[in-house]
């Protein structure tokens, strides 16, 4: 069993600062989980405590069935992947994987057979008689991946491994750790600040914020459901449209004004708003590909129509990105670049209300997922 369990964990440091707080979290055996959040949100702390190299300031934390606050770090049958590798300059490829069994007096030809497996596993049996100086980004982490294969634990833990590696590598590391998760069949817990990394690696996702938990999900709930305006602003790219508006309810529908605007807002999810939210502001959310767009107010009959003026498109590949100034707010909206729009282009626009989030301006919560 390579499950595991935290009980209101925290830490905190000499100085007062708590970078982790009350962290709660079961981790299935053989699932892959992946802590996600800005620089200095308390995610690397938190693989840390699961690794001993931090030390738990409050809260019990279970690796198994084993409470292991006070256990020491190779008695924790984990093995961790950081950032910068941590390779032995002067040792070959194969003694640094072989390093760590070595150490643990484990036999020669053990050590010979798992450190050939795991090069062949990670495509690199070629490079074992190589220094680390001899190796490209992508093949010296393989090596540090390779390094923790052969001990055989029951936690991989994985500080974000690919931050060193350029775009393309990034790319193929990716699909290589998905496979390799799958191949091995042991929990996997990884670190990144990079949400498409999250989004296309993990079975599930823990977003975190200034030590906190701001919420548990896959990738596709994480999109579509955001609880709250911190997940919604950090889950995607380009990130969701936000427009502060206030709230009224007139003969039944909602209404959601701002500047010279009033749209309407009935459908099935905001039958859900309460009646207290009738004159409330409020923060209306709204990602790039749900804003249609229309060259001429003729060709919709839609009364939430609004103009704008395009100011800036980005061409990425099959899509582009046009950004557009609608009155004081700047919107965003995501299309197919066979589409023939130019800077400076009068255009009209509408959501599609199926698609919107209304955020609290308070709370920050998102009150159709409340």
């Amino acid at each position: 069993m390579s499950s595991i369990k935290f009980e209101h964990i925290r830490k905190v440091y000499d100085n007062n600062v708590e970078v982790v707080k009350d962290f709660s979290l079961d981790i299935a055996d053989k699932e892959f989980v992946i802590l996600v959040g800005p620089s200095g949100c308390g995610k690397s702390t938190t693989l840390r405590m699961i690794a001993g190299l931090e030390d738990i300031t409050d809260g019990k934390l279970y690796i198994g069935d084993r409470l292991v606050n006070d256990v020491a770090p190779k008695d924790r049958d984990i093995a961790m992947v950081f950032q910068n590798y941590a390779l032995y300059p002067h040792m070959s490829v194969f003694k640094n994987m072989a390093f760590g069994l070595e150490i643990r007096k484990t036999p020669k030809d053990e050590i010979k057979k798992r450190v050939e497996w795991a090069a062949q596993v990670l495509d690199i049996a070629h490079l074992l008689d190589r220094k680390p100086k001899a190796l490209s980004g992508g093949q010296r982490q393989r090596v540090a991946l390779g390094r923790a294969m052969v001990r055989n634990p029951s936690v991989f833990l994985l500080d974000e491994p690919l931050s060193n590696l350029d775009a393309k590598l990034i790319v193929q590391m990716r699909t290589e750790l998905i496979k390799l998760h799958k191949q091995l069949q042991t929990t996997f817990v990884y670190v990144t600040h990079d949400q498409v990394e999250a989004m296309t690696m993990g079975s599930r996702i823990v977003v975190m914020k200034d030590g906190d938990i701001m919420q548990v999900d896959d990738a596709k709930a994480l999109y579509n459901s955001p609880k709250n305006l911190f997940v919604a602003g950090f889950i995607g790219a380009p990130q969701m449209n936000f427009i502060n508006a206030k709230l009224s309810k007139k003969s039944g529908k909602w209404y959601a004004a701002f500047d010279k605007y009033e749209i309407e807002l009935n459908n099935d999810r905001t039958s859900k708003v309460e009646d207290s939210y009738d004159g409330k502001e409020v923060v209306l959310g709204i990602r790039p590909e749900n804003i249609i767009l229309h060259k001429d107010k003729s060709e919709s009959n839609s009364p939430n129509l609004m103009q704008a003026i395009i100011d800036v498109i980005e061409v990425i590949g099959s899509e582009s990105y046009l950004y557009m100034n609608l009155n004081d707010f700047q919107i965003t909206i995501k299309i197919n670049t066979s589409n023939d729009y130019k800077i400076d282009d009068k255009v009209f626009i509408d959501f599609d209300l199926n698609s919107i989030h209304i955020f609290d301006k308070d709370t920050e919560k998102n009150i159709l997922f409340e």
